[in-house]
């Protein structure tokens, strides 16, 4: 027995419906995927643009270099990606105020027309889908979802050869 697995028959009735949920949750990332790339079209910017602009929304004003390592592209590539946003008026750049010689991107809201229009529809899709939940199901969403990032950030560093990393 492994540390941390129990080798009972819950466990072995256990493997088909991690099967299950396996491709339920590839099903489920695809959406996702296609619902940013909808999303970014929508804005007239591509998707990386917009979860550049999710993690400054996220995190507040960052420097570009720790814009990149949330969006895992090199220093240049952010930079550039900054550039193009400024151009587009989604971002500002200033001085950080921890230490005047760095300078902070911080992201420009989007206007409530646009916003609606990229993301109205699944906030209010997924409004519906939380209302047949319970309370603690929601919970449990949650928990999930406060687990499964850090765990798909240190996948992702893994997969780009970065080794590992805790999540």
């Amino acid at each position: 027995m492994t540390e941390g697995r129990r080798d009972t028959m819950a466990d072995q009735e256990r493997g088909p419906l991690l099967g299950e949920l396996a491709g339920v949750y590839r099903t489920y990332l695809t959406a996702v995927v296609l619902h940013g790339q909808a999303a970014a079209d929508a804005l007239g910017q591509n998707p990386t643009d917009l979860y550049a602009l999710n993690a400054l929304q996220l995190a507040g004003p960052l420097t570009t270099g720790v814009l990149a390592e949330r969006i895992g592209l090199s220093q240049s590539a952010t930079t550039r990606l900054v550039d193009r946003l400024e151009r587009a008026g989604r971002v500002s750049r200033g001085p950080d105020p921890a230490d005047r010689r760095r300078v902070v991107v911080a992201a420009v809201p989007v206007p409530e027309e646009e916003d609606e229009k990229a993301f109205g529809p699944a906030r209010r899709r997924m409004a519906e889908v939380f209302d047949d939940f319970s309370d603690e199901e929601l919970r449990v969403l949650r928990r999930y979802f406060e687990r499964a990032a850090p765990a798909l950030r240190a996948a992702t560093a893994e997969t780009k050869g970065l080794g590992p990393v805790e999540p």
